[in-house]
């Protein structure tokens, strides 16, 4: 079994769209911004032979302001430019209650199961405490990308960054201290 990556999509990997200190996610490939910094960090990181496993709430599905299609769409964007594993999406909402939508671990577990991921041996990046509180379920190390939006005052990662470029570089040492 190896470690993995985590990350959360819109915030970490692409521009969320911030409406009344409210983020979403961008509504169609035109809108879709990877952040600076992002190719570069992943290609580091997979260069280590880390699996890179997106794993995204998109509950405007669910709520019908966003079509699945649309979503696919983004994540098949995404997938063409960038060294990722696989995208795992939960497009249920909250009162659905499912297992997979963060911050519940459901979609790192079924991730973990198909590609012999150790989850404990693994890292979780997020922009929001959702997504720490499912790493941390799920048994990762966290980052949190601390941005106005996170409520990171609901969650205690184990690092907090500025951005996936730092979180690279963190992940990068805590595996070269695991393997002395």
């Amino acid at each position: 079994m190896k470690p993995a990556v985590f990350l959360d999509r819109d915030g970490v990997i692409n521009r969320t769209i911030v409406r009344d200190g409210v983020p979403h996610p961008p509504s169609s490939v035109d809108e879709v911004e990877i952040l600076g910094g992002v190719p570069e960090a992943l290609a580091k990181l997979s260069q280590l032979g880390l699996p890179l496993v997106v794993v995204t709430n998109q509950p405007d599905v669910a709520r019908g302001t966003q079509t699945r299609e649309a979503v696919e769409q983004i994540n098949d964007f995404l997938r063409a430019r960038l060294p990722l594993t696989e995208i795992c999406t939960c497009y249920h909402d909250g009162p659905d209650n499912c297992s997979c939508r963060k911050p519940k671990a459901g979609l790192l577990v079924e991730a973990a199961r198909s590609y012999n991921i150790d989850l404990r041996r693994s890292f979780m990046v997020g922009d929001r405490w959702t997504d720490i509180v499912a790493g941390q379920t799920a048994g990762c190390t966290t980052l949190l990308i601390d941005l106005p939006y996170s409520r990171a005052e609901k969650c205690s990662p184990d690092f907090r960054v500025r951005d996936l470029a730092e979180a690279a570089e963190i992940i990068v040492r805590e595996l070269a201290k695991r393997s002395l």
